[in-house]
């Protein structure tokens, strides 16, 4: 763990350190407000015991271009800043995909779309199982992975379970081949998630959509931002 006087204005800067995958930052700017208003505000997780069981889990299915990922793990402590620039070399543990045996603070090792909300579904009945309150599981994807039959089949999953601690959020960045008719938030509605709809960039409507009152159901919330 690292202690750090560092905030939200210093997270450019942070990921401007990381430099070679040039092809990922739209994936990476696209997660950066989400990502960091889970951590300053929502997750219940402690870099002092990143492991401990009552933690909250956070699922980056949406794990290529892992930047912003990295730059608020550095701001909140689970990371040092110094390990920054050397991403993705021979000898760091930041790799270009988060590797959870590496990384303190990640939770999946995750890259290959499509398969972070199967997961976080799993993760949430081992937590249901095991009787274990209070504890959320958020997976972040994006619009492209809903292309893929493994969420299709994790979104169906999850309402008929009664999984009220899951929350997926999808960033909708219109980058999806197929699209969804009526929006993306109709793919989890109709299947029986609540939903919510906000803009991706605004931190107090992130904020209140992650923190609607359970319902007995899973939540989808989309955040939409501006595709570059």
């Amino acid at each position: 763990m690292t202690t750090t006087t560092l905030g939200y204005e210093d997270l450019p800067r942070l990921m401007s350190l990381m430099t070679g995958d040039e092809k990922h930052s739209p994936a990476a700017t696209s997660t950066l407000d989400v990502v960091w208003t889970l951590y300053d505000q929502i997750l219940d997780v402690d870099p002092a015991d990143p492991d401990h069981p009552d933690r909250d889990r956070f699922y980056l299915s949406k794990g290529h271009g892992p930047m912003a990922f990295y730059a608020v793990l550095a701001v909140k402590g689970f990371i040092g800043v110094e390990e920054l620039p050397h991403w993705a070399g021979y000898e760091s543990h930041l790799g270009w995909h988060p590797d959870r045996v590496l990384i303190p603070g990640v939770e999946i090792g995750s890259g290959s779309l499509g398969h972070g909300l199967g997961m976080a579904v799993g993760a949430a009945l081992a937590l249901d199982a095991r009787g274990q309150e209070g504890a959320r599981v958020v997976c972040l994807l994006g619009d492209g992975e809903l292309d893929e039959g493994s969420n299709h089949e994790a979104i169906a999953f999850a309402a008929r379970a009664g999984l009220d601690r899951l929350t997926a959020i999808v960033i909708d960045n219109q980058s999806a081949r197929h699209g969804w008719p009526g929006g993306v938030h109709r793919r989890f509605a109709v299947e029986g998630w609540g939903t919510s709809t906000v803009n991706g960039r605004d931190h107090a409507a992130l904020r209140e959509a992650l923190t609607t009152v359970k319902d007995g159901r899973p939540h989808a919330v989309v955040a939409v931002v501006e595709r570059r």
